[in-house]
């Protein structure tokens, strides 16, 4: 019985930590740069100006894979703060080894589980925006619950959120984009940018990954959902 209730009590999880052969190059940066980039759930709640030695608007992005697309963005708008959250090392080193080429200095990273850190790490109101590219969509309907996007988790967001603040959503999975729209038309605290049952245009901050591009030659459709907190 004791077993049984573990189980119960034991998070359902919206990823699985995959292999992956990390390259040298990889592991030398996560040596080099973790020390100085690196944040954990340990540390609890962040002191943003702390951390990045600042006071600027901060953009959280859940799910970095390699880290090309926010390392793109943090080169782009050095005035914002970006903190990452992946699970895969060989993407953590692949944007810390970004970072050391091209002296990004605005990116701080967590390897742990993103609603883990959005509770405990992450204080109420401090927030500017949430980015989430193209979570895993778990297609088998019986999976639907392993969807990071559900109620519970789009009220964290909206917790930690400033007032106006924005959650941009992408998927190249039609029904999960579909999905993501009804799961958001009951947040009250949330409008929809677009208009009401509506996806949005690809906003300019989101680089094209190569995985879009890809997507994009075999005829597959990317949907934008962006939405702002009231």
């Amino acid at each position: 019985m004791h077993g049984e209730s573990t189980k119960q009590r034991r998070p359902i999880r919206s990823f699985v930590v995959r292999p992956g052969r990390m390259t040298e190059g990889q592991r030398n940066a996560i040596d080099r740069s973790w020390p100085e980039l690196g944040l954990t759930v340990a540390d609890g709640p962040l002191d943003l100006a702390r951390v990045f030695r600042r006071q600027a608007d901060t953009v959280l992005e859940i799910g970095f894979g390699m880290g090309a697309s926010l390392a793109a963005m943090a080169a782009t708008h050095p005035e914002l703060n970006y903190i990452g959250i992946e699970v895969h090392p060989p993407g953590v080193g692949s944007l810390l080894l970004s970072c050391e080429e091209r002296g990004i200095e605005n990116i701080r990273i967590y390897r742990e589980d993103a609603v883990e850190v959005l509770k405990h790490c992450i204080k109420t109101a401090s927030l500017s925006g949430v980015q989430l590219y193209f979570p895993d969509p778990w297609p088998k309907k019986r999976h639907h619950k392993r969807r990071i996007v559900q109620p519970g988790f789009v009220t964290l967001v909206g917790e930690k959120l400033a007032q106006g603040g924005f959650l941009h959503m992408a998927t190249d999975w039609q029904n999960y984009a579909e999905y993501m729209l009804e799961v958001m038309a009951g947040q009250p605290e949330f409008v929809n940018s677009a208009g009401v049952g509506k996806f949005a245009e690809k906003p300019q901050w989101r680089p094209t990954t190569k995985f879009e591009l890809r997507g994009e030659r075999l005829g597959h459709g990317v949907w934008d959902l962006l939405f702002h907190k009231r």
